[in-house]
């Protein structure tokens, strides 16, 4: 085992994003090239790295436009990239939404439209239906981010109010072939959740989203809530010709680089348990569930003794209670830390395989036994800044921050608990 619970963790973390690298899982997914016209478009945090990858395997002409989060690009030959913003939605975003769907409009049925989709899309690829406005879907994502709705729950609102996500961006397409390669992010990898399912049919209703606005209380833009009483147009569901040749490839998810970790694990002589990659709930009740299984280990050996990795994935939610820097992953840690107190021998990282934890440029952190007492030598109450959602704050300040940069790809968040040994 490696010296460093530190070390292996962040060993961990590195070999789950390296397995979702779009260089390594992109060449194996390409189609044949077409009689036609080849046109790549995408969104997501990894569209850029993505699309490079196509450029750097295909054989023969191609041209396209994808749109991916600010300082997420990277550059191409033949492929356009276009930075936006993400979680909220900005100008740059709309009009790429909009040059993407004139751009596959004129194509016709001896063309290929290869999609390259990635967790992030559903706020970089904007397109106000008709009758709402940018703004509206700015307050819309801004009030969805602060209620702590489920990532499946923005995305059912998302769609309805969107004139390219759920299913429109495939119809646009029609009758052009398309092909879809997916990174998913969302638990299940449901490619209809994956940003939002721009090019694949969708299930939910105008009434799921309607119930989604009254769950949560939001009562804001009045827009927005007259557009899903209207219920004009409904989205594109399955068994819609214009989506019947549409083909969806997942070339990348949470189990993937949950394996690849637990791998890693192995080498150093850890066993490795994977609980799941699909875990949701609040990051804070997560954490807390998390030590109570880790204190199972470390105490009494069971479900079996250490040394051990408990490994998942998944996408939390935080509420937002303070006005601190948080994030799914540093509030998780937080609590987790609080839950255990002290307990020697357990050490834990939780990351974003983006790169990005909420609306910071910081991956994540690392937790170890001594964190809550280093923390109160430093005049830091631990719960003081949970309560705040002041995550980020509290790991910065014992420089116990996990920062990677933009890693231009996204299977969600990564999670794992070293127990170095059973009491």
């Amino acid at each position: 085992m490696l010296k460093d619970p530190r070390e292996l963790l962040r060993a961990m973390f590195d070999a789950a994003v390296n397995a979702a690298s779009p260089s390594l899982r992109i060449p194996g997914h390409l189609p044949a090239t077409p009689r036609g016209k080849t046109v790549v478009i995408g969104a997501g945090k990894a569209a850029a790295s993505m699309a490079k990858a196509v450029e750097d395997n295909w054989r023969g002409e191609i041209s396209g436009l994808v749109v991916t989060r600010y300082g997420h690009a990277i550059p191409c030959n033949k492929i356009e990239v276009v930075e936006a913003a993400h979680p909220v939605p900005d100008e740059a975003g709309y009009k790429a939404a909009q040059r993407m769907i004139d751009l596959v409009r004129p194509l016709g049925s001896d063309d290929l439209v290869l999609a390259l989709i990635s967790g992030g899309g559903s706020s970089l690829l904007t397109l106000p239906a008709a009758g709402l406005t940018l703004a509206d879907k700015q307050a819309v994502n801004a009030a969805l981010l602060r209620s702590g709705a489920a990532i499946g729950e923005m995305n059912i609102v998302r769609k309805h109010l969107s004139a390219i996500k759920g299913g429109r961006l495939a119809a646009a397409v029609h009758p052009a072939k398309l092909i879809t390669l997916v990174i998913s992010d969302v638990p299940g990898d449901d490619p209809s959740l994956i940003a939002s399912g721009p090019t694949v049919p969708d299930r939910s209703t105008f009434a799921d989203a309607r119930a989604i606005f009254h769950k949560y209380n939001i009562t804001e833009p009045r827009a927005a809530l007259e557009h899903l009483d209207r219920a004009a147009e409904e989205t594109p569901k399955p068994g819609d010709p214009r989506l019947a040749a549409a083909e969806t490839i997942t070339i990348a998810a949470p189990q993937l680089s949950l394996d690849a970790a637990a791998d890693v694990a192995r080498k150093a002589g850890l066993t490795p348990i994977i609980l799941g990659d699909a875990l949701e709930g609040e990051s804070r009740e997560v954490g807390r569930v998390m030590a109570g299984i880790a204190r199972q280990v470390a105490l009494r050996g069971q479900p079996m003794p250490a040394p051990l990795v408990l490994l998942s994935g998944g996408e939390t939610t935080v509420t937002m209670r303070g006005n601190g820097r948080g994030g799914r992953n540093v509030e998780f840690l937080l609590s987790l830390a609080i839950e255990l107190d002290g307990l020697p021998n357990v050490f834990a990282l939780a990351g974003d395989t983006d790169g990005v934890d909420g609306a910071e440029e910081i991956a994540g952190a690392i937790a170890t036994p001594d964190t809550l007492r280093r923390a109160e030598q430093k005049g830091i109450n631990a719960k003081a800044s949970l309560a705040n959602n002041d995550g980020h704050g509290f790991f910065e300040a014992l420089g116990d921050q996990v920062i990677t940069g933009p890693t231009l790809t996204n299977v969600n968040d990564f999670r794992a608990i070293i127990i170095t040994k059973t009491k």
